[in-house]
């Protein structure tokens, strides 16, 4: 099973991604990683659990929390009838570069650092932190950043934890292509509005073109041209959450020409963006 990079977008208003499946999903990308940290809980229901090196199934539910570029398989994998899980990921400074560094947080800076081996907690975790997942759901941006707080803190001091992985994850090679990875990443993200050439990122990699071509298509199974179009199109979702006229919005991720963002949106979409605005006003 191929290993896939999957860039991962805060949920809009929010300083991390919190989601919620009420059944399994297929999915393009299985066996993955991101720079983010995932905590994931299902409450109920058996499957496969596959983090790092580690392999084996989990019983009557699961919650675990996977560091950064730590490989692992979709929790829905092989997943058949009732199924629900509520995930949240999130970047080591989603509250600031020297977050962690609080001598408040010294706990849950141990929590982060364990998480790169991969973290099960029992069932007496699973059930209290999983109630507060529930809560988090419905709650408003200011109150659920609070409860998250809480919540890592309850998971540093978790007495029934059981770490996956001894060697804290991948071999030097793949520490040096995910290190590749992140600075190409970190590049888009701050300027996805500007014009990006496959030469730029190759000399950003210290790459010539051809290999830089190579790597990127191993490490993420997509083209530099189709990942940009997919990132610029996510970014674009989210503005026209807003008031932004359409044509602004184009221009805004990236796009010289509005025909052309319009037709890269509805092929990435299924929607123009017109109507992906109407339906968004509707469902609010």
């Amino acid at each position: 099973m191929k290993l896939e990079f999957e860039p991962i977008q805060p949920t809009p208003g929010s300083s991390f991604t919190l989601l919620h499946f009420t059944h399994a999903q297929d999915r393009d990308i299985l066996w993955h990683y991101h720079p983010e940290y995932e905590l994931v809980y299902i409450p109920r229901g058996s499957g496969r659990r596959h983090i790092g090196q580690h392999f084996s199934r989990y019983q009557g539910g699961e919650l675990v929390f996977i560091g950064p570029n730590l490989p692992h398989l979709s929790f829905s994998y092989e997943q058949q009838g009732s199924f629900e899980q509520i995930v949240v990921q999130l970047r080591e400074d989603f509250m600031g570069d020297q977050f962690l560094q609080r001598p408040e947080l010294a706990a849950v800076q141990q929590l982060f650092f364990r998480s790169r081996q991969g973290l099960s907690f029992g069932p007496a975790t699973r059930a209290s932190v999983g109630a507060t997942l529930r809560q988090m759901l419905t709650q408003p941006g200011p109150t659920r950043l609070l409860t998250l707080l809480q919540l890592l803190y309850e998971l540093a001091e978790a007495p029934d934890v059981v770490e996956l992985q001894g060697d804290m994850g991948m071999s030097a090679l793949q520490a040096r292509e995910q290190q590749r990875l992140r600075e190409v990443y970190q590049h888009i993200e701050q300027h996805y509005a500007e014009p990006i050439t496959v030469q730029a990122m190759a000399d950003l990699t210290h790459l010539t073109v051809p290999a830089f071509c190579r790597y990127f298509k191993k490490m993420t199974g997509q083209t530099l041209t189709g990942f940009l179009q997919e990132y610029r199109i996510s970014q674009a979702r989210l503005m026209l959450l807003g008031d932004m006229a359409i044509m602004e919005v184009s221009y805004a991720v990236g796009f010289n020409n509005l025909s052309h963002f319009n037709r890269t949106f509805l092929k990435l979409t299924g929607q123009t963006p017109t109507d992906y605005r109407k339906q968004q006003a509707v469902a609010s």
